[in-house]
């Protein structure tokens, strides 16, 4: 099943990601710091102005650490946007040696159940990506998605190590959304290997520009993209 998920900053691009077909909505601020967690009084006004599903982002710093006092003020963040109408959640930790952060992701993987879960791109930044891939397969509980580039410079460089994990593995593929510099000539390769899930940002706005809105007319152009390669 095809699904495309849209960053949203404001009320504004939810309802343009709405309005071009999009499934879903990552809730994101600041995008120069490559998103961090958002305001509750915006997620609830994104809330009111979209059916769609919510997924926000629960990250305090630009990195992939995360220490004990950032990681309560982030536990509070989950149950203040649970309450302003957030579906889901986006999140995932490296510890100092650039594995998977077990325990810090475990702990906030316990607070957002039974709600479903994203882990982000922390994986494409791990020392070792196969393992830490093979770590955030078997976290388990509500994690359904993993977003993931393949590389940390982007699926221009790490396609082919996402076509080489989905297509081996039905389970893999299925865990996979594709993101993080995702362009159109790269969706009917990945939907060839089984990826059905898709991530846009930069993408769907004029120019690429975080400075700019989302636009509804290309948000439908990739949803048009998307149902076309996976059926």
């Amino acid at each position: 099943m095809a699904l495309l998920e849209v960053i949203a900053l404001d009320a504004a691009d939810a309802q343009a990601a709405e309005e071009g077909g999009a499934d879903r909505i990552e809730v994101v601020a600041d995008m120069a710091a490559d998103g961090l967690t958002p305001d509750p009084e915006a997620v609830a006004r994104m809330r009111r102005a979209t059916s769609l599903p919510m997924r926000a982002m629960l990250r305090a710093n630009p990195g992939f650490r995360t220490t004990p006092p950032e990681l309560d003020r982030l536990r509070r963040a989950a149950g203040d946007l649970r309450e302003a109408g957030v579906d889901g959640f986006v999140f995932g930790f490296l510890d100092q040696a650039r594995n998977v952060d077990l325990a810090a992701t475990g702990k906030l993987a316990a607070l957002v159940a039974p709600l479903p879960w994203t882990f982000h791109r922390a994986l494409d930044h791990a020392a070792d990506a196969d393992r830490a891939w093979r770590a955030v397969r078997e976290l388990g509980g509500t994690l359904d998605t993993a977003l993931t580039a393949g590389s940390a410079r982007g699926v221009d460089a790490g396609v082919d190590v996402l076509v080489r994990r989905a297509a081996g593995d039905p389970a893999a593929a299925r865990m996979i959304m594709a993101g993080g510099g995702l362009r159109r000539k790269h969706v009917a390769v990945l939907a060839a290997a089984g990826v059905g899930a898709f991530h846009v940002g930069g993408a769907v706005r004029p120019d690429g520009s975080w400075d700019a809105p989302v636009e509804a007319g290309l948000v439908r152009e990739w949803r048009a993209l998307v149902s076309a390669a996976v059926g």
